[in-house]
């Protein structure tokens, strides 16, 4: 026999007793609903002889990176060390899995790597962060509920508030899912019994109550909201956010750049496919930095010595050294596509050695062919995505004034602005919106000079065309589809 040391409270009891087909256990950050919703599944698995269950995550590396971690050191420590709960890594032919000594197992996996468990049947499963996955997984996962194990079948999701309009929240609305609410007075962790903050409860609120806009309404309040007001509509993290992938050297890349110093310095480097969707899979997002200091980064990450001079002086540094031989790693961009200012465009093209071209700045022309792509078109795909993992590194002082670290994280608190009468203005709030302007200048390229260069054949493909034409302006040479160069001329 084992003991399970757990203290369930609130939203938490309410889910160990909840027998629905579907269930969502949602609240606000850190109420312990990912641990409600794992004590649960190990609780069954104990209980119940022969149980087959999936842990599941949109991606195996969040799940791995997080979701497991969790579980082993909060859930399941003392049967692992008694040897009730053992680990198996996985094999050809069979995925990962915990293990139990009475025949019971949890499988565990990314829905971006689906093929090992999606053929399974299974009595129970448990989908943490569930915001983060499709409607299509949802309903997919749920056809896989027929185990043979003696106990109701269950799919429980765990996450916390999104939009009103998210599919979870729609789906609870009209019955088909239970939704169970947990809020942080359910956390032995943070909330003594009596109601008082433990000390590591006052320190987690102090930081949910720095927050502002929507977020603070998701995270702290625990509420389905969207920002009044909010621009992109349309914009759904399930839909637009997609996980990062190689991107084929065939398809043309843009840079988009919107200048600042104390606020963001943004670039944002895009692909376009071959269907003209967009794709932004690296971004710059920093500030108190020089455009100079921004340029060498770029180029650090495009570009990698071929033939290297072999100095072995302290400091030496291929990319800025005029005898080692430089080579880019992917296509060069069709265009940078910037600001307007002079200085810190001349800076730039200077430090690049690329020409750069003036963004088409109108705003209310570029929003609506933004909304226009973030929407579903009859493939069932927008014409926009953002890869998750872009940005290149977080600005810590924008994590420490609980400000917007990437343009993901823009686009909630993207609002109108609002007229002294209450009236909405034509035009956004002009605040933390550095990554959407870049956006809209990416956007604004393509499809403010006519649909038809979008979708023109002629556009695919070329990036080797186009850096041609950028290389020989520069005197630079152009082979098996990289640039090689000799550090700065």
């Amino acid at each position: 026999m084992t003991t399970v040391r757990y203290e369930p409270r609130g939203g938490a009891v309410e889910l160990l007793k909840c027998r629905s087909a579907e269930v969502l256990i949602c609240g606000p950050a850190g109420t312990g609903k990912s641990l409600a919703m794992l004590q649960k599944l190990h609780l069954t698995c104990l209980a119940v002889p022969g149980l087959r269950a999936l842990l599941v995550r949109q991606t195996h590396a969040s799940l791995t990176g997080t979701t497991l971690v969790t579980f082993e050191r909060t859930v399941i420590t003392e049967a692992m060390a008694g040897g009730l709960v053992r680990w198996f890594g996985g094999s050809a032919r069979q995925p990962p899995a915990y293990r139990y000594a009475n025949g019971s197992e949890i499988l565990v996996g990314g829905l971006d790597r689906p093929e090992k468990f999606l053929s399974s049947e299974f009595d129970r499963i448990a989908v943490d962060e569930a915001t983060q996955i499709t409607k299509a997984a949802h309903e997919t996962l749920i056809t896989r509920l027929r185990g043979g194990a003696p106990t109701y079948k269950q799919i429980v999701c765990a996450a916390n508030p999104a939009q009103p309009t998210h599919w979870l929240k729609q789906r609870a609305d009209s019955g088909t899912m239970q939704m169970i609410y947990s809020r942080h007075r359910d956390n032995p962790a943070y909330v003594n019994t009596d109601g008082t903050l433990t000390e590591i409860g006052t320190a987690y609120l102090d930081k949910l109550d720095a927050l502002t806009g929507v977020r603070r309404l998701r995270l702290l309040q625990g509420q389905w909201s969207a920002a009044e007001g909010m621009v992109y509509e349309g914009w759904d993290d399930a839909v637009h956010l997609v996980d990062t992938f190689p991107i084929p050297a065939a398809w043309p890349r843009w840079w988009s750049v919107d200048f600042g110093y104390s606020n963001p310095f943004v670039l944002q480097c895009w692909a376009l496919d071959p269907d003209g969707r967009l794709y932004l899979y690296r971004e710059i997002y920093r500030t108190q930095r020089l455009v100079e200091d921004h340029a060498l980064d770029i180029l650090r990450l495009v570009r990698r010595c071929a033939i290297c001079c072999e100095a072995t002086a302290t400091g030496h540094d291929c990319q800025t050294c005029p005898k080692c031989r430089l080579e880019w790693t992917e296509p060069m961009p069709e265009a940078v596509i910037s600001d307007h200012d002079a200085e810190d465009r001349a800076t730039l093209e200077r430090h690049l050695k690329l020409p750069t071209t003036a963004a088409r700045k109108t705003v209310s022309p570029g929003i609506q062919m933004m909304q226009s792509r973030l929407k579903v078109a009859g493939d069932g795909k927008p014409r926009l995505f953002l890869l998750k993992g872009a940005l290149v590194e977080r600005d810590p002082l924008l994590v420490e004034a609980k400000r917007p670290t990437c343009t993901e994280e823009e686009l909630p608190g993207y609002v109108w602005a609002v007229k002294p009468g209450g009236e909405l203005k034509e035009e956004p709030v002009k605040q933390d919106d550095h990554g959407m302007d870049a956006a809209r200048y990416m956007v604004a390229q393509l499809d403010l000079v006519g649909r038809s260069q979008v979708h023109s054949p002629a556009r695919q493909g070329r990036s080797e065309s186009a850096g041609s034409s950028a290389a020989s302006r520069y005197g630079r040479s152009i082979g098996g589809g990289a640039t090689s160069m000799g550090g700065r001329r």
